[in-house]
């Protein structure tokens, strides 16, 4: 999975656009820090992870010194409500703020060695272990219960949960059940990869051994998670799910026909943990060591459970979030102008992102407008030459047309690979070309690479400009990848909704 993806696309050389750039930053930008490249003004946090993000999707497979080397632990997750999902662009959640904590704990344990990044690859339920395996990621954080036929696949870390049982919720469209037993012959519905799959087995070896008819056991969707077959269930959909024991609770104010049977448990005792390929004794000790003082019981297990489970707003941010809903609405506009400028249109909606949230009745003090927060001379110079930027569309495709001859015009150099162009002209989008040529030339003086922008250029921008541009480019590509890595599985889940029957 490339970072950027950028093509070259002709472009007649024309004069200086717009010297101080064609928008205004967001008001997320910080002070101007002008004496020191490395200032507390800086997102370096954000802008060295994503320097190595192209490395970081390529499959590996080694244990923790492996990784500190190559700077990044992957952290393979699931979207869900709660525990990882995406507000206002960003990265939100309970696995979120753990994988923040674990990066912490991480650069504590190398101190003098350069930074290691703990970075979030959400997949499909159904390809957690998969993609572990085959190096696609190095943990798996996303309420994996131990079980037996997972143990003979990975290895977990020590249980970052209380003891679990997994039970039947029933919803209006069910018959009476006096107990466990009356579900021989009946029908459940259950992911395929999930522990209560392995549950529903169990049950079946045990009405086998007692003369009755199994149960019937149907497959759903791999993109459903839990509070989808809830849903499903206080709907009518289905009659039953099997559950963990606490998630009817934490769902109680949305779905109010549940009703939990605590009296019907499949597995007893369940206990949730990390997980990891076998034979990473180093990665296991840090995990294990860190889980001891972050995990449920622990004063920050305890206040991260409560923030993202227990006392989560879970109406307010239930199946799906108005950014989602913009995103769709807007994405197909572009779609259509990255193909005509060989734009990734999923960079474009990130750098719309960062300039407007997205709003086009945005307006800056500068007179930027929109969207993409273009000023008027700029949409109407011979070199964009697109008119009415008050209107969405148009809006779109001037910033678009814009940034592409930002990057054909001034960073069409040979020398230069598609992401740093990309890169470059998005500073100068921000901060005008004129000055990115000059910072260009300072930072071939200074000994440092003018053909890449990450701890080159950049470091440069940030001495000489302030910290606006670096956090500018920085928090594109953040968004970018966020959007990147979650689209495909809220699209999968949409559509996994869509055909399970609900709105």
């Amino acid at each position: 999975l490339a970072l950027l993806a950028a093509a070259a696309c002709g472009q007649s050389a024309g004069p200086e656009v717009d010297q101080q750039g064609a928008g205004t930053a967001t008001a997320e930008a910080a002070q101007t820090e002008t004496e020191d490249a490395r200032g507390a003004a800086v997102d370096w946090d954000e802008a060295e992870q994503f320097a190595a993000a192209g490395e970081f999707m390529q499959p590996w497979l080694g244990d923790l010194d492996g990784m500190e080397e190559r700077r990044v632990i992957r952290l393979l997750t699931v979207y869900s409500v709660g525990n990882y999902f995406i507000e206002q662009g960003q990265e939100k959640g309970l696995t979120k703020e753990l994988a923040r904590l674990f990066e912490k704990f991480i650069n504590k344990r190398v101190q003098g060695k350069q930074k290691v990044y703990v970075a979030i690859v959400p997949v499909a339920r159904d390809q957690l272990l998969p993609a572990l395996l085959a190096g696609r990621g190095d943990l798996v954080v996303a309420n994996l219960s131990i079980t037996p036929e997972r143990e003979e696949l990975i290895d977990f870390s020590i249980p970052v949960s209380k003891p679990i049982n997994e039970i039947l919720v029933t919803g209006p469209a069910a018959p009476e059940l006096d107990g466990i037993e009356d579900l021989a012959g009946k029908t459940l519905y259950v992911r395929h990869s999930s522990s209560y799959r392995e549950s529903v087995e169990a049950l079946n070896n045990m009405l086998a051994q007692a003369g009755a008819r199994p149960v019937n056991i149907k497959t759903v969707d791999e993109s459903l998670e839990d509070e989808d077959l809830i849903e499903m269930v206080n709907t009518g959909l289905l009659p039953w799910a099997v559950i963990d024991d606490y998630k009817p609770g934490v769902w109680k104010d949305v779905f109010e026909d549940l009703q939990p049977r605590p009296d019907i448990v499949f597995r007893e005792g369940a206990r949730i943990a990390w997980g990891m390929r076998k034979d990473s004794p180093l990665l296991a000790n840090a995990v294990n060591t860190f889980l001891k003082k972050n995990r449920a019981g622990t004063l920050v297990g305890n206040v991260l459970i409560n923030r993202y489970i227990n006392d989560f707003d879970w109406a307010q941010n239930a199946l799906s979030t108005e950014d989602y809903a913009l995103f769709k609405r807007l994405s197909h506009l572009f779609e259509k102008y990255g193909e005509a400028y060989e734009i990734d249109y999923l960079l474009a909606v990130a750098q719309g992102y960062q300039e407007s949230r997205l709003d086009q009745s945005a307006r800056s003090h500068t007179g930027a407008v929109g969207i993409m927060q273009i000023l008027p001379a700029t949409a109407s110079d011979p070199n964009v030459g697109i008119d009415n930027i008050l209107e969405a569309e148009n809006n779109i495709h001037a910033g678009m047309k814009y940034l592409n001859f930002l990057r054909e015009r001034y960073f069409s150099d040979p020398d230069i690979d598609l992401q740093n162009r990309t890169l470059m002209a998005l500073a100068a989008y921000n901060t005008g070309p004129a000055r990115m040529i000059n910072l260009r030339n300072k930072a071939s003086r200074l000994g440092y690479d003018p053909d890449v922008w990450f701890d080159n250029v950049e470091l440069v921008a940030a001495r000489e400009v302030g910290s606006e541009p670096v956090r500018y480019v920085a928090n594109i590509v953040k968004y970018y990848t966020a959007y990147r890595h979650s689209l495909e599985t809220l699209a999968g889940r949409e559509t996994a909704r869509q055909k399970a029957g609900i709105n």
